[in-house]
């Protein structure tokens, strides 16, 4: 396939470098503790769901159906996101920039960089829970940006990585969740079934 991409050193290559060198010369536990969040966090955002599927229990089968099929809208916008990686073909930072100084061990060629997986996949579930719930969907959104921050501190994205990655995880993912409070007549049903228990409070 034909490389599309821009350099992204030319973008914010510049950036990048100010972030790892920042990284490298953090506490240790700074950069342990990012790097623990950039690798297990996105299990918070399943958390994150499974709490918006509780409140939904209690409200509208609109609602409830937007949150049964939240994680369904983060597989998509992941889909969405793996195919403009494959077109953009962006080589990591951390295989193009001379002297890189990464916290993680860089991803091998062909492991794309634009955009960022770990950052798109925050941004489709923050965005999911939001629109089931404010509250919690807030709380999705901080953890988000800090996802989207840390791949960037660990060295393995630039800024621009993770920043596309957001705003199109919003993107895509805030149309296909209204889109998913249409399937409310399949939760009614199920509020009529044995399944009763899954979908409503009581």
């Amino acid at each position: 396939m034909t490389d599309l991409a821009f350099s992204g050193a030319d973008v914010d290559g510049g950036l990048y470098t100010r972030v790892t060198d920042l990284a490298a010369h953090a506490p240790g536990f700074v950069d342990r503790l990012v790097a623990d969040w950039t690798d297990y966090g996105l299990a918070v955002f399943a958390v994150l769901m499974l709490g918006a599927w509780w409140y939904a229990r209690g409200q509208s089968t609109g609602r409830m159906a937007q949150a049964l099929l939240a994680p369904v809208v983060v597989v998509l916008v992941y889909a969405v996101n793996d195919v403009l990686k494959g077109l953009v073909q962006e080589q990591r930072p951390c295989q193009t920039l001379p002297g890189s100084s990464t916290i993680e061990a860089c991803p091998g060629a062909g492991d794309w960089s634009f955009p960022s997986n770990h950052s798109v996949i925050a941004a489709a579930a923050a965005t999911a829970v939001f629109l089931v719930h404010r509250a919690l969907g807030w709380v999705a959104a901080v953890a988000a940006l800090a996802m989207a921050a840390s791949r960037v501190w660990v060295g393995v994205h630039y800024p621009h990585d993770v920043l596309v990655a957001l705003l199109l995880g919003v993107a895509v993912a805030w149309p296909l969740t209204v889109a998913a409070g249409h399937a409310a007549p399949a939760v009614e049903r199920l509020r009529a079934s044995r399944w009763r228990v899954a979908v409503a409070r009581r």
